[in-house]
């Protein structure tokens, strides 16, 4: 009887170390657990001074840094924008180099599986 006590605790032991290493492999997170971890994309040029319009959004749906990152790489990856998220609050500050398109915008936000709440030019 103790024999299969044994076994079976190694088999949860074992279990668990596979499970910790392959979330560890595939990123985890609420809605990154079965994907590999999304690289940030930066904005090419990340002088301040080259971007005369400013936005805060508010952005419904995220959960957790995969889903503020996913955020950042759709709105970084448009032409002439440098985006910052910030999961704690649910917003992005957005620059633009050119008058911002808020439907492009929105768009954008969209396309990555969240939505633009609140648009606010600063």
């Amino acid at each position: 009887m103790n024999i299969v006590v044994i076994l079976l605790l190694l088999a949860l032991i074992a279990w668990a170390l596979w499970r910790t290493v392959q979330k560890s492999r595939k990123g985890g997170g609420c809605c990154g657990e079965h994907e590999q971890v999304e690289k940030k994309l930066r904005a090419a040029d990340r002088s301040k001074a080259h971007y005369p319009y400013a936005l805060s959004l508010r952005i419904g749906g995220m959960t957790c840094a995969n889903c503020a990152r996913r955020v950042e790489n759709a709105l970084n990856g448009m032409d002439g924008v440098w985006a910052k998220v910030a999961i704690d609050t649910h917003s992005a500050r957005v620059l633009c180099k050119t008058p911002p398109d808020e439907a492009a915008i929105r768009e954008a936000v969209s396309q990555a599986g969240y939505t633009v709440t609140e648009y606010r030019e600063s």
